[in-house]
């Protein structure tokens, strides 16, 4: 590999400033005072206080006081005083996260019964940064300190701090469009650009207008500040050095084949010759982590090399596991993650980053309103990120599994806001509860492509959410009280009409929690022939209905669960979920019903309800196995994991997925007439129009002219 060390002109890949150990030792040799603990100002006497703390508080502030934003403390207050937005950037590790809202509360800005609110883009950091802000104010989580992510909530009266998804604000504006609930609102991670955290950029800068009182910080990790000072009115900005040690970059002489072979090799070679220190490896999704843990356990017993632990990190991780990752370890560490640990998560000990250049990223392509995580490159600042994770305790390395010039020629500089890349229909039907109808002259950071804004539209359209003038319906208002896809939620909607709303709820809330089939590496035969036990003949979402009723039969046995390679905790979720969404339906007096299971119509019943919000998602079969989905006809076949084995002339499916291969996962039958009932004007408008999809017209007509043969006969042999 070439090798070079960080320049200056690495445009912010070194760090702005070092401590030499004079400094790092003088600072640990700090006497703990006592009054130090909180400079707690005059109007933050609502705020509790506490007569002791614990030893463990005393050990952590001192760890707290080391951090590159500790120095800063009193700038940051100075300046959150003075002006109502501010805008910090802090290199990854700097402490941002976790003390700029304590900061927060000992500047007395939080005032009475309000709270400071942190937002952050993952669910994961939501609640691994709460639990930490939490022990070091020696508090309990969901007491004082809390959290609040999509379908759970750890808050109490007393909780004057909140950390949350980006998502959950945008939820909770609805309802408190002022945000009068918060004091002080913090937009962190604001350089991942989040469709979320683009909508609450231009939401909240509106509200600062009519609230002076609101105080906004938009933190971020990455050198964008220009932007997002001019943005926010030419806010004042504040920068906080982050990395404490050097890190040094290789590059590959030549484009390595396969990215995964490579990494392996690379985490076999630091670990058989490099010195001590955990191992990062970013790759772009849970069956490809899953997989290359296996293989380098593997190779480090077939080569006999000292024992090292694998462990992987994706966001639908349970928690349990996730938090491995932070647990020390007799044998050095190698940690196999998504794009998660690039700044959302901080962990220590890492001193050797192997980075191949890819994440999986969002995309959408408007016209067939298809959305799909493709593998895509990364750009200069992920890479400059990721990078960053060495080094934080010692002198580390990074590992770029592709050349110099690739990083310097073909990588973007920045990696595209999701909004973008993404399907704009559940966020632009929030912003029209909210009341904004010009969404053209909405304040946008980076406007959406006007097509993907028209889909939009007319997604929500044939959902029924928009009349024809594009203002709310009733069942808008309703489809956007609940915490999931329009699509999902115009299941619900309709779910009372075909006696099925008990089971659409199931099938909803399966749909909102980590895969609930678990398939360890090491024992993949035996799970698959277990999942086959609850495969229904005529779809995987009657599949995900059954496995929820046999949870339910055995008294939510763990035992059982673990039996039946099936993920507790995440049909435990469902249940949770399942619940919170039944009191939105009970709220706007929606029945749940249920039909008879033993007649022959119960499972048609349910098809038939999920194709009124899966119409848009419509594949027919083309050829032995493969199908043609409608409208952006591309050629498909069912995922591996699906159960359906036979195949159906037509189905409707939950999720495009392109990998080596183009498929569509979570697959249920449907027939053509009850389309056409559903959603006639939607299959009739795609077969209008100057350039119309040809197969997809076709096939259309063909059928349409067939149903309407099929019925003239029926009707002429009823008559008879």
């Amino acid at each position: 590999m070439n090798k070079r060390k960080l320049e200056e002109s690495d445009d912010g890949d070194r760090p702005s400033k070092q401590l030499n150990s004079n400094q790092k030792n003088n600072n640990n040799n700090k006497s703990v005072e006592p009054e130090e603990t909180y400079t707690v100002e005059e109007n933050n006497n609502w705020i509790p206080k506490k007569e002791s703390y614990s030893q463990k508080y005393y050990d952590i502030l001192e760890k707290r006081k080391d951090l590159p934003v500790w120095k800063q403390k009193a700038e940051f207050i100075e300046k959150i005083k003075k002006h109502q937005t501010i805008i910090l950037v802090g290199e990854t590790g700097s402490g941002k996260t976790t003390q700029i809202p304590q900061f927060v509360v000992d500047a007395g800005l939080v005032k009475p019964n309000t709270m400071v609110g942190v937002t952050q883009p993952r669910r994961v950091a939501a609640i691994s940064v709460a639990q930490r802000v939490a022990d070091e104010m020696d508090f309990k989580i969901g007491e004082e300190v809390g959290y609040s992510i999509r379908f759970e909530e750890k808050t109490s009266s007393k909780t004057f701090m909140k950390y949350l998804t980006d998502g959950m604000l945008l939820r909770e504006s609805m309802h408190d469009p002022l945000l009068e609930r918060y004091s002080v609102i913090i937009l962190d991670e604001a350089h991942e650009r989040t469709l979320s955290t683009d909508i609450l950029f231009g939401l909240i800068k509106t509200v600062l207008k009519k609230r002076p009182d609101l105080k906004l910080v938009v933190m971020s990790a990455t050198l964008e500040a220009g932007k997002f000072q001019k943005y926010f009115d030419n806010a004042p900005l504040m920068q906080v050095p982050g990395r404490l040690h050097p890190v040094e970059i290789f590059h590959t002489p030549e484009p390595e084949r396969d990215y995964l072979e490579a990494a392996i090799r690379t985490v076999i070679s630091i670990h058989k010759s490099e010195g001590e220190g955990d191992i990062l490896v970013f790759l772009t999704g849970e069956e490809e982590i899953e997989d290359t843990c296996l293989k380098i356990q593997r190779e480090v017993k077939n080569l006999r090399l000292d024992p090292l632990t694998t462990l992987p990190l994706y966001s639908t991780l349970p928690i349990y596991q996730q938090s491995r990752i932070f647990e020390p370890s007799e044998h050095r560490k190698c940690i196999i993650s998504t794009n998660i640990a690039e700044t959302s998560l901080t962990i220590d000990g890492i001193v050797y980053v192997i980075d191949p250049g890819f994440s999986k990223q969002k995309t959408y392509n408007p016209r067939s309103r298809v959305e799909s995580l493709l593998v895509s490159p990364i750009s200069k600042a992920s890479a400059k990120q990721r990078a960053g994770r060495a080094g934080r305790t010692k002198p580390g390395k990074c590992y770029r599994l592709y050349t110099e010039k690739s990083f310097r020629e073909e990588l973007e500089v920045q990696t595209h806001p999701e909004i973008l890349r993404s399907n704009l229909s559940s966020v632009i039907l929030q912003i029209l509860r909210l009341g904004v109808t010009d969404l053209v002259h909405f304040d946008w950071m980076d406007a959406p492509v006007p097509e993907t804004m028209m889909r939009a539209l007319e997604t929500l359209h044939y959902l029924g959410a928009l009349d024809g003038e594009g203002n709310i319906t009733k069942t808008g208002e309703i489809i956007s009280e609940f915490p999931l896809d329009p699509q999902l939620a115009k299941i619900l909607i309709t779910s009372p009409t075909f006696k099925c709303s008990n089971e659409a709820l199931t099938i909803a809330a399966m749909l909102s929690v980590p895969n609930v089939f678990q398939r360890p590496k090491d024992n993949r035969n035996d799970a698959d022939a277990a999942k086959k036990n609850f495969d229904h003949y005529e779809g995987d979402h009657l599949s995900l209905l059954n496995v929820y009723h046999a949870y339910k039969k055995n008294q939510e046995n763990t035992n059982w669960c673990y039996d039946n390679f099936l993920n507790f905790r995440a049909l435990k979720q469902a249940d949770n979920v399942r619940s919170q969404l039944a009191r939105i339906m009970s709220k706007y007096k929606l029945s749940l019903e249920s039909g008879d299971a033993s007649s022959r119509y119960y499972y048609q019943n349910i098809r038939r309800c999920l194709a009124t919000g899966f119409f848009m998602q419509v594949a027919k079969l083309e050829k032995k196995n493969q199908y043609l989905t409608l409208g952006d006809e591309q050629s498909v076949i069912f995922h591996p994991s699906s159960g359906l084995t036979k195949k159906p002339e037509w189905v409707i499916y939950n999720e495009f997925v392109l990998t080596s291969q183009q498929y569509i996962r979570t697959v249920t039958e449907v027939k053509f007439e009850w389309l056409m009932e559903t959603a006639g004007a939607y299959f009739n408008d795609m077969c209008a129009g100057q350039n119309p999809p040809k197969k997809t017209k076709d096939i259309i007509e063909k059928n349409r002219k067939y149903l309407s043969t099929n019925n003239y006969n029926n009707n002429n042999n009823q008559k008879r």
